[in-house]
């Protein structure tokens, strides 16, 4: 795939405990156009969020390349990776990972903390992020007074307040009942369909794999393609 916004090229990862190795991923191959909305499965331990970690820049491959908009990320410096993911990635998680002594508001403003924004442009981008996620008004509550959803929503809008490139999604609905599921699915599908955001989430839900337009299983350290939407 020439024009792939993330291109991973024979990628193994080995993790050493004492003298033992461990290989979670053995020479994976994976393409992923720019607009895409891709779900990762399989079970635990296969190396989903592994291969999420490469694709964010928070760990490097043992051996192989991992490209994301023309970086190659195993060849960056831990400054360059920061810097990097600052400019290139959201991550929304399960366990939403938001401050509890911050704001709504405050939790979205943290990755432009990173930019040379001032505090006005920061306030802005953050009232974008908060509207599109449909939580304006809630603003200025802090995580305790939020509902799970809405917590996941707030997470969200942090990932995508510095207008990222790739947003990589890690059992975002795993902590949430289904009708909230749903809700979450749904603003990730506007997010790729009508602002054109490449998506890759791990998920165990089947239910929320059939929402991507692509489903990948992981097995063994090989990917498998599942299906096409």
């Amino acid at each position: 795939m020439a024009d792939a916004l993330v291109q991973v090229r024979d990628v193994h990862k080995v993790y050493r405990r004492g003298a033992e190795s461990i290989d979670v991923l053995k020479g994976l191959d994976l393409d992923v156009a720019e607009g895409e909305f891709l779900a990762l499965m399989g079970p635990s331990g296969s190396g989903k969020t592994t291969l999420l970690n490469l694709l964010g820049g928070l760990d490097t491959p043992t051996r192989g390349h991992v490209l994301v908009a023309g970086e190659d990320l195993g060849r960056a410096s831990r400054r360059q990776l920061a810097r990097w993911r600052a400019r290139h990635v959201g991550f929304v998680f399960q366990f939403y990972n938001l401050l509890p002594v911050l704001t709504a508001a405050r939790n979205v403003e943290l990755p432009l903390l990173l930019t040379g924004l001032s505090r006005a442009e920061r306030a802005k981008h953050v009232a974008t992020a908060l509207e599109l996620v449909g939580l304006t008004d809630r603003a200025d509550h802090y995580p305790r007074e939020l509902s799970g959803g809405q917590e996941q929503r707030v997470g969200i809008a942090r990932a995508v307040v510095n207008d990222p490139t790739l947003l990589l999604c890690d059992e975002p609905t795993g902590d949430l009942d289904r009708d909230t599921a749903e809700e979450i699915l749904d603003l990730l599908i506007g997010l790729n369909e009508r602002y054109g955001k490449t998506i890759i989430m791990v998920t165990h839900d089947p239910l929320a794999a059939e929402r991507a337009r692509r489903v990948l299983h992981l097995d063994k350290g090989a990917l498998v393609e599942a299906a096409t939407a």
